[in-house]
This record gives structure tokens, sequence and C-alpha cells, in this order.
């Protein structure tokens, strides 16, 4: 049986499904994630493969599994939503204590034009935005593939392969309604990020499209 584990799954199970397809009739894929559920119950049962999947809300600082319980566990586009250099080191730690090996992939902080441009510049204005809205911060900007190599490393692993590839898909999560800068309570900040707000709309507007991504393997 082929036992993967998925973190971060999120509400809309966008890597899940394909994952349980792979794993095949007698595989499963453990789909982590600590609150965001709201569609997946609809979406795997709709992709007829809810038997193959087993949700667990947890904390994945903290796995619940004594061993290497998985051939495989995988975060894909997650690290940037885990808040703190710290918390990416603890939870790829856990993935590397529980599995044989470890895939992560990421959106990287590169643009090879206008279009990816586009994407990053309203992308990297979210951090911003939430820490002066809520005093924490959204996702993180995107880490460079060296960074990315560097936390595995740190939290005990070794890089087998790496790469990048180019999705070459539209790509419009960096939106932000200008009505969340204007909430920006410090005028001096909200009149700084409404002029960058308003450049970098302009520019995403007239399309977006998903940069680079880089992956690594480790064990």
């Amino acid at each position: 049986m082929r036992r993967q584990s998925f973190v971060g799954c999120g509400a809309h199970a966008l890597t899940t499904v394909p994952l349980a397809y792979l794993v095949g009739e007698t595989g499963r894929v453990v789909s982590i994630d600590r609150s965001r559920w709201h569609f997946f119950e609809e979406i795997t049962s709709s992709a007829g493969l809810r038997r193959r999947i087993i949700p667990l809300k947890v904390d994945a600082r903290e796995l619940p599994f004594p061993f290497k319980t998985f051939d495989l566990a995988v975060l894909v586009h997650g690290i940037r939503s885990l808040k703190s250099e710290e918390t990416m080191v603890k939870v790829i730690s856990e993935m590397l204590r529980v599995s044989e090996e470890v895939f992560i992939a990421e959106s990287l902080p590169t643009a090879n034009n206008e279009r990816q441009r586009a994407h990053l510049e309203l992308y990297n204005l979210r951090e911003e935005v939430f820490e002066a809205l809520f005093g924490e911060k959204d996702d993180l900007h995107y880490p460079t593939l060296e960074k990315l190599k560097a936390l595995v490393e740190q939290a005990g692993g070794r890089i087998l392969r790496s790469g990048t590839f180019e999705p070459k898909l539209p790509h419009y999560l960096a939106y932000i309604p200008r009505e969340y800068v204007e909430r920006v309570e410090d005028e001096r900040k909200r009149a700084e990020l409404l002029k960058r707000w308003k450049k970098a709309y302009e520019k995403w507007k007239g399309g977006a499209e998903h940069p680079p991504v880089g992956w690594l393997l480790a064990e």
C-alpha cells in the first residue's frame, strides 16, 4: 500500500485529489490541516476519491505518528503560509520524522515576463497589508529555492533532487481588494500602501501569470 501525507491540504483539496488518484485503489493519503476544511468533503467526494483520503485536523508541528508511517510527505504551496522560519523548520522536521521522503514545492520570487511580475508586485503587498490590519502576517513572500533547501537542511534533511518549472498558467491569487488597504488606520502607512497598490493593480489587471515554481525531494 502506498501511503502519503499531505501537509496543509487546504479547503479546496487542490493537491489532495491528484495525490489520491496517484496512490491507486489500495493507497491512502492522510490530509493534514489545522483549520481550513470548508469545501474539502464536497470536493473529494465529487472526485470519487473520498475513501482513499483520511482527513486529519492537527497541528503539523506535532504530527501524531510515533515512527516513519509514510512513503512520502508532501507540502505544495504551503511553506508561505507557515508564518515564520521557526515554524517552517519544525513542520519540515516533523515531515522528515514520519516519512521516508519529503517533497516540497513553492512559488518562487522571480519573474521571467511582465505578467509574472504583475502577480509578484501585488502579491508582495499582502504581508504588509495584513500585518497593518491585523497585527499578523498572511502568506509570506515567496522563498527562493536556495532558501527552501536551507530550511530542509536546517530541519535535518538531505536534498536528493531539486529543480524549477514554469506552470504557464493565469494566476490571480495575488488580488487584494482596495477596501482592505483603505482600512489601515495609520494614515502615513495607508497612503504608502494605496500608492503601491494602485500601481501594482494597474499592471495586474492587464493579466497575471503564475511565477516559476521551485521543488525539492529530500530524505
